[in-house]
């Protein structure tokens, strides 16, 4: 589990095909690695990934091809979001996630805040439609591995605010309108959305079945 509260923002310095995915390499961008070992999970860019290898300042995780296909991917280059997993006694500052990407959004936009001092900058993002019903305002999503509180939702289309330190600590700053992001939505509704949607199936075989 994680909380989406990003530690360190690293980089894919290499990924090598493997029988069923890839085997990539990331830099941990100063990710405090003492407590890590071989076996342990950490969220990159939002996906739980398995720590297969590591070395001073890298770290090495097997990327399924399911993971691939659900997710943005992990290009060489491409600077990705660091969390290690939750332990009990941590503070949980964002909202409790899995690191089970559900899809993949497109931005729509990023631009700052009018008016705004402080610097915060505006971002919306569609989500897939299968994916929109389960995101609400004023509620939890993941972008990217961050933990993000929704301001508004319109259809497919949500935003959210982002505040100058999200901005520093995390890769969302280099977002533009037209990239892709990782998606997780809140833990809850994914479950009340599939117990609706059991139960509506089972309502509607026992009309079938009545005689």
């Amino acid at each position: 589990m994680f909380t989406g509260i990003v530690r360190a923002a690293g980089e894919v310095t290499a990924s090598v095909a493997a029988a069923d995915g890839v085997r990539i390499t990331v830099a941990s961008g100063g990710l405090p690695l003492a407590d890590t070992r071989v076996g342990h999970s950490v969220a990159v860019g939002g996906c739980c990934l398995t720590v297969v290898a590591m070395a001073p300042g890298m770290l090495s995780f097997d990327v399924s091809a399911e993971t691939l296909r659900c997710t943005t991917g992990f290009a060489v280059g491409r600077r990705v979001n660091l969390e290690l997993a939750l332990r009990l006694a941590d503070r949980l500052g964002g909202h409790l996630m899995s690191g089970h990407v559900d899809g993949v959004g497109t931005v729509t936009a990023m631009v700052a805040v009018v008016g705004d001092p402080y610097g915060s900058w505006h971002l919306a993002v569609d989500a897939p439609a299968q994916l929109a019903r389960l995101i609400a305002a004023k509620g939890s999503i993941a972008v990217d591995g961050v933990s993000l509180t929704v301001n508004e939702v319109h259809g497919c289309n949500f935003a959210v605010n982002l505040i100058p330190h999200t901005l520093a600590a995390t890769t969302l700053g280099t977002l533009a309108a037209g990239a892709a992001v990782n998606l997780e939505v809140d833990l809850v509704a994914r479950y009340v959305a599939r117990l609706h949607d059991v139960e509506r199936q089972a309502q509607g075989g026992a009309i079938a079945a009545a005689p």
